[in-house]
């Protein structure tokens, strides 16, 4: 399909600019009176005009609401290791980190700007003489997914870092973590739980998209490598246009892993290819035969993550009529305390991915934007 992207870029950053005046004029208010018994939709009704397109006050009261929780879930060590984060504390560091970069903030700056710097530093210590970014448990064992998603976010905060010492340590790792992901990747082009070690769908689109955060950032990432990624990916093609779980597993499409593959084709310059196409056209086929926000399979929160950035990256047609039925129903699902309990991994990851959805119209962050 035809994108218009200078046109779209000069909208991304109007709406950047009137974001940023959005948080000086109402959001700080928002913050200072909620004590006082003021509701955000009373503070906010001058300002409606100024949010992305389908974000409503609601909206942004729930995002609050979902921050608010996610800092008080912090460790003093700035990881998270509540609410579920205990058996996977880098990939939910990176998740909950990514969320907060998403409304804006950075290690100096915003309301979370505290929060941004502790994940930064955790992570930062999680870094390893192999490249590997993991604590003690290994993530359960499992390191790739937490190196993926931790080099996504040290990638993505790591032009906002202004403390030089701090950023010099950022880029050690990830030119390292860079480094580990491409020499784990198999031969047949994908990376699994441990790096080396074979290849399945889920983890091979976190580490093509962490690539891509780094190749944003101005990090080398070898293009063959990216190259090899989106040829395993066509190997694992379907012939509905899903792709399944692994190339050994066979079997038909996995949607969680189709709508993750959409993303990460994007995010590797793949807008026009056929196997992009394929797998988009499957992606949204099944989102229309199947209402509410569950798809079956018990990874909906996971789904939605990467549904949420296809949809999004591949144009108005698609997420107009996405994302106002996602929001109402991440909306709902709401806990009082402000956190969503996600797939059954807990409260952290659940509202670190919920905040990242809602948050997508912002534009704040290249991964995610068109």
């Amino acid at each position: 399909m035809s994108v218009d992207r200078p046109q779209k870029r000069s909208a991304e950053v109007r709406t950047s600019a009137t974001r940023r005046g959005f948080l000086g004029r109402c959001g700080l208010g928002v913050l200072a009176s909620l004590g006082g018994g003021v509701w955000l939709t009373d503070v906010c009704a001058a300002e409606k005009e100024v949010l992305p397109k389908h974000v409503t006050p609601e909206t942004l009261k729930a995002v609050l609401k979902g921050l608010d929780y996610l800092a008080g879930q912090q460790a003093d060590d700035g990881s998270w290791i509540l609410g579920g984060g205990q058996a996977y504390p880098v990939a939910m560091s990176g998740l909950a980190g990514t969320a907060f970069l998403a409304h804006g903030n950075s290690p100096t700056r915003g309301k979370y700007g505290r929060n941004v710097q502790g994940a930064v530093e955790y992570l930062v210590r999680c870094g390893t003489p192999s490249g590997l970014i993991t604590g003690p448990s290994q993530d359960n064992g499992q390191p790739m997914h937490g190196h993926g998603f931790a080099l996504m976010f040290l990638a993505s905060v790591y032009g906002m870092i202004t403390k030089e010492s701090l950023r010099k340590q950022v880029q050690g790792v990830v030119r390292k973590a860079v480094t580990l992901t491409s020499q784990g990747q198999s031969a047949q082009g994908g990376w699994t739980y441990v790096p080396g070690t074979g290849d399945e769908g889920s983890v091979t689109v976190t580490q093509v998209q962490a690539l891509r955060a780094a190749h944003n950032a101005g990090f080398l990432v070898p293009k063959a490598v990216i190259d090899e990624a989106v040829k395993y990916l066509e190997r694992c093609r379907t012939p509905e246009g899903g792709i399944q779980y692994s190339l050994l597993a066979g079997g038909g499409p996995r949607l969680p892993i189709s709508a993750a593959a959409v993303a990460t084709l994007y995010n590797a310059g793949q807008f026009e290819s056929t196997i992009a196409t394929d797998c988009l056209k499957y992606v949204w086929d099944q989102y229309r035969a199947h209402e509410g926000w569950s798809k079956g399979g018990g990874h909906d929160f996971y789904t939605h993550l990467y549904a949420s950035q296809g949809f999004y990256m591949a144009g108005d047609q698609y997420w107009d009529t996405y994302f106002p039925a996602a929001r109402d129903q991440l909306l709902a699902m709401q806990a009082p305390d402000g956190s969503w309990n996600g797939d059954g991994i807990g409260t952290v990851y659940g509202t670190s991915i919920a905040a990242i959805i809602l948050q997508l119209p912002y534009k704040y962050l290249p991964i995610f934007q068109r």
